[in-house]
């Protein structure tokens, strides 16, 4: 048997299942036995295998984190948009969408990159934005220690002869949360708005 098939063929069998049959199993003895030195070449198989084995685990854990990352995004846009409300919701979706989500997405991406993966695990969204005036979108925290990683925050300010508009920012656990990272605003109107969650 080519050397480059008997690889790829041990290799495949090892991850197709999981280990069960491993380069050193009695089957590739058998299929090996016309060659003298089938012992040498079942190492050699059994440290390349590890290496695929290693790869593959990787790129698990990396579709891992990408499947992770995509349900908190999805949460996130669940979440702000429950929080502005139907009344408000209609009224600002496009430029939410379009300016203010995409920014929401890289901070969380960002958030996430710095966090350890076996950490990510634990991470979790908020499930009740506040009402009324008040600014809570949602926050992304730690199940485990319950303490907040990245919180998103709109507030509704009042600018005389122009109107109101909604700022969009968040605070970080980098710095305790102290310092406003904006991420864009939206034009209401002169008219008062209405409270969130109506």
């Amino acid at each position: 048997m080519k050397k480059w098939l008997q690889k790829v063929l041990v290799s495949t069998v090892a991850v197709l299942t999981l280990g069960v049959i491993t380069p050193s199993h009695s089957i590739w003895e058998n299929l090996l036995e016309h060659n003298g030195n089938h012992k040498t070449q079942l190492s050699k198989q059994s440290s390349n295998t590890e290496n695929y084995i290693n790869a593959v685990q990787q790129d698990h854990s990396i579709a891992d984190s990408e499947i992770f990352s995509d349900n908190i995004l999805e949460h996130a846009k669940e979440q702000a948009y429950m929080k502005f409300g139907s009344k408000i919701g209609p009224k600002i979706s496009d430029e939410f969408d379009n300016i203010i989500f995409p920014k929401i997405e890289q901070a969380i991406h960002m958030t996430l990159d710095s966090v350890d993966p076996q950490e990510m695990k634990n991470l979790a969204i908020t499930e009740k934005p506040s009402g009324d005036y008040s600014e809570k979108m949602f926050h992304i925290y730690n199940v485990s220690t319950k303490k907040d990683v990245i919180r998103f925050h709109v507030r509704t300010e009042n600018r005389p002869f122009d109107g109101y508009y909604y700022n969009f920012h968040y605070h970080t656990y980098t710095d305790q949360f102290s310092s406003h990272y904006n991420l864009g605003e939206i034009y209401w109107s002169k008219d008062t708005p209405p409270k969130w969650l109506s």
